[in-house]
Order: structure tokens, then sequence, then C-alpha cells
């Protein structure tokens, strides 16, 4: 008696691949279409934070949707890759000036719980910037405004939350009124008088994206920061990337534009570096150039930011 080994049909062999196939596929496909429309809802900026990985991921996908005979879906996919990958790769292009310009500002997030600032006190003096913004001040490390006070008369503290409020200092005196300071807003601003005119110099530090408070907290500050009229100056932890919304919200609001390349400034657990500590100049001023400071004893990076002001 013989026995006959049953026969599948093509379709039948496909089916349980094709059901595996397709969430593979779909999945950061359309998380990576989501990391465009932060605009629309604060989701679509926390999946910008990570939109490198997740094009990476995508192009595998659009990989295996040419592989499986579907070219069209497949240059659609391939499509949105390219153009992902552009936006996170176009910042690291930005043309960049000489380090001989006139103005320098030190950006750094000094965490909270730093048990001394003395190497960061040390390193902001040999830079010798024109401009300081922090964040996280508190108790255990306001020394390090108080030190920088023989350097940097013009300083401004903000209460902000518990890890600490936001603060500035400058070389030159503040004009008369210009203190803006509303605890709890995450920003603290004021305009001194530079060789070049009067300058708004603002410390800003956003809250983590959705579903934390990013968004709430941006739609407050949007109508404070277009309040300042005139240059400004901006240095800050964004909690956000440089081709999110966030991003693109306040460089509107403030007639700046972030510059220099991306600084890769806070390390989580040595898996992934975020750029998320940013600064602003006016968006007529001519190129600038920005490089990372050491983290000394912070877990934040500094950026110290060399630019010109028209």
């Amino acid at each position: 008696m013989r026995i006959h080994s049953p026969i599948h049909s093509p379709h039948e062999v496909d089916m349980p691949m094709t059901r595996l196939l397709l969430p593979m596929v779909l999945i950061p496909l359309l998380l990576l279409l989501a990391s465009h429309f932060g605009a629309y809802h604060p989701l679509g900026d926390s999946l910008a934070v990570f939109r490198g990985p997740i094009a990476l991921a995508s192009a595998i996908a659009a990989i295996l949707l040419l592989r499986r005979g579907a070219r069209m879906l497949a240059l659609m996919a391939g499509g949105l890759v390219v153009w992902s990958a552009y936006t996170v790769l176009a910042p690291r292009l930005d043309f960049t000036a000489g380090q001989q310009t006139p103005y320098v500002l030190y950006q750094k997030n000094t965490l909270f719980k730093a048990a001394t600032t003395q190497a960061m006190l040390d390193d902001i003096l040999e830079q010798a910037p024109d401009f300081v913004t922090l964040q996280e001040v508190s108790r255990r490390n306001r020394a390090l405004l108080t030190n920088l006070k023989p350097h940097y008369p013009t300083q401004l503290f903000c209460p902000f939350k518990a890890v600490g409020g936001v603060a500035l200092a400058a070389r030159w005196p503040m004009v008369a009124g210009s203190r803006r300071c509303i605890a709890g807003s995450g920003m603290a601003a004021m305009q001194v008088e530079t060789p070049d005119g009067a300058v708004w110099v603002v410390s800003l530090h956003l809250n983590w994206p959705y579903p934390m408070e990013q968004a709430a907290q941006l739609r407050k500050l949007v109508p404070l920061l277009k309040a300042l009229k005139g240059p400004l100056v901006l240095g800050g932890d964004f909690n956000m990337v440089p081709w999110s919304h966030t991003m693109r919200a306040i460089t509107e609001a403030t007639n700046t534009r972030r510059i220099g390349v991306p600084q890769y400034s806070l390390p989580l657990k040595g898996l992934y570096t975020l750029p998320i500590d940013h600064v602003l100049a006016p968006d007529n001023s001519r190129a600038a150039f920005t490089s990372k400071r050491p983290m000394l004893g912070s877990d934040h990076y500094g950026v110290l930011a060399r630019f010109y002001i028209r």
C-alpha cells in the first residue's frame, strides 16, 4: 500500500510566513511615520527621539517587502526611510565657523545631586565663556553660581522642580527691568548689554516628552519666548532631539536656529546617547561652532558654543 504525502498549495505554505511577516514589516514603518507627527500629538516627538534606530529597523522591513515582491510598497517604505535618515543626519552637516568668534556660551545640566562642582567651575573658568546657562541647580550644587560670581557678576536663578532650578550668568550688566523668572516654567531670561547691544540670554529646562509634561510646558513657554523682542541666545536641556517639533516650535518662537553639530550629551546606560542639550542663536547670525565638554560629576556632557550676533 502506497502512502502519498499531502500536497500543499503555495498559498497554504506562504500563509504562516505572511502572518508573521506582516507585523514585522508594518510596526517599524508605522512608528517611523508617526515620529514625524509631533506637531499633532506629543507621542510623535517621543518616537522622534529614537528615529534613527527605528529607521534602521524600517530599512530592514523595506528589504523584506522587496524580497516578497511588494515593489510599490517597498519603494514607499524606502522613501520614508531615506527622508527620516536625512532629518537625523542633516544636522551633523551644519556648516561651522572657526573657533575665533566674538561670543561663547557654556551650557550645562549640573545634576541636582552632584556632590561637588569644583571640576565644573574649573572647566567653565578655563573656557572663559561670555554666558553660562545651567539647569538642575539645587541646594547641593548652588555653590557653583556663588563661585562664578566674581567672574560673572550678572546672575539669575529661577526655581523649577525638585531636581533644581534654571540659572544664568553673564559678564555684562543686566538691562533694567528685563529679569524674567516664572517659578515652575523651566525658563530664566534676562537682557544684557553686550558690546554689540542688548541681547536676551535664556536658560531652558524642558520636561521629558510624552507621556510626561513636555508638550504642556511647551504650550506655556512659547508665548513667554515670543515676548522677548530682540537678539536672543539660549542654552538648555531640551530633553528632546534637534529634528523634533519641540525644537522647531522654540526656534520659531525665538527667531533663532540651533547652532553647530548636535552634541550627544546624555548617555542612557551606555546603550544610546541622546543629543538633547542645545544652544540657539539669532537666525541671521553667522555660522557657529559647538563642542562637547566633559561630564565633570554630572550625568550630562556640557556644550560649548561659539557664535556671532548681528
